[in-house]
């Protein structure tokens, strides 16, 4: 279903004069084959994304509540200042990236590169920051330059995702939620320094305790924590429960089989770099972890990155990965809206 809109009204100049008796911009549910992602495209050259946003806050929010993520194209998205100004008409919470789980590099205040993860490897589907207390409820992202071949982010609507569950497996996991145990190694995972963003064990610590984490000092350089999350949430705007949880994602067995081999082979379990659990510390089966891959692989979509493409991922309703990819590809990213900051209501302080 494809929607054009005229030229609006509202109080962005640069929105109303470019139009020409032209239709600025078009709103698309469902194209590509999919309805994940809407599609809203400009139809004139250099139409701004954020006065566009600015104008249009309203729009952007219902469809993106309702097709679970929203990817703007032909705007005019010069680079990470562009980017940026975006963000700020998205949200007045623009997040830094704390509690990592993967190496970025911050090109903007609270703009990052998406992950400097290799480019041979597959990033699975996931919702960011799930493990935490206090993720953003949207992530952005912003495509400076398409990969030569592969690279899309693939994204799956994790309202649909929880609804392809047996009542059983979802009953299961809400009633003990998801332990996630991760141990920081030098050399083979990510420092507690860089995840951390600290070189002081005692801001870790403090961290931690704040945080509802278990934290141990294995010794002067290994970290080891422990933290209990639910698996199901409940979106604080629109109602809807989701599968809302880095389950798989985390666990030792998502790993490429050779290097899953390795670890277990050179390392105890209790030292495994990420591994889940249920909440009470029992193994999650092996039929179990198949169930959700599946969900997810049967709720998946993509599309292809065109340069200044930028993507809003309502990020408790649809979860996103990466593909692998060739040639040199830059993707931007930022996330917004804390969880902290909305109330009962589903406002935001």
């Amino acid at each position: 279903m494809t929607h054009t809109q005229p030229a609006s009204p509202g109080p962005a100049p640069a929105i109303r004069r470019r139009s020409g008796g032209r239709a600025l911009f078009s709103v698309s549910e469902e194209w590509n084959g999919a309805t994940l992602p809407a599609l809203v495209r400009a139809n004139v050259p250099g139409l701004d994304l954020a006065a566009w946003i600015t104008a249009h806050k309203d729009t952007v929010d219902e469809l993106a509540h309702r097709a679970a993520a929203v990817l703007f194209r032909g705007f005019e998205v010069p680079g990470a200042e562009a980017f940026q100004s975006a963000m700020n008409a998205l949200s007045s919470h623009v997040l830094d990236y704390g509690e990592r789980s993967s190496p970025r590099s911050e090109v903007a205040s609270g703009v990052y590169t998406s992950t400097e993860h290799p480019a041979d490897q597959h990033i699975l589907l996931h919702n960011e920051q799930s493990y935490t207390t206090n993720w953003p409820v949207r992530i952005v992202f912003c495509c400076e330059r398409a990969a030569t071949s592969g690279g899309r982010t693939p994204l799956a609507d994790s309202r649909k995702v929880l609804a392809r569950l047996r009542p059983e497996t979802v009953a299961r996991f809400e009633r003990l939620g998801v332990a996630y145990v991760r141990n920081y190694l030098p050399g083979i995972s990510l420092s507690w320094q860089e995840a951390f963003q600290t070189e002081r064990r005692e801001d870790v610590t403090a961290y931690c305790a704040e945080a509802g984490i278990t934290a141990e000092w294995v010794g002067e350089n290994h970290l080891r924590t422990r933290q209990i999350r639910p698996a199901v949430r409940t979106h604080p705007v629109t109602g809807e429960r989701t599968w809302f949880n880095h389950a798989v994602f985390f666990h030792v067995t998502s790993l490429p089989e050779e290097v899953t081999r390795g670890l277990l082979d050179s390392l105890p379990q209790e030292d495994l770099p990420y591994h889940t659990y249920y909440g009470d510390g029992t193994p999650i089966e092996d039929d179990t972890l198949a169930e959700i891959r599946a969900a997810l692989d049967a709720e998946t979509r993509s599309f292809a990155w065109r340069p200044g493409d930028v993507l809003l991922v309502e990020n408790m309703l649809s979860a996103h990965a990466r593909e692998p990819f060739e040639g040199p590809r830059r993707i931007l990213t930022a996330m917004a809206d804390p969880i902290g900051d909305f109330d009962t209501n589903g406002r935001t302080a």
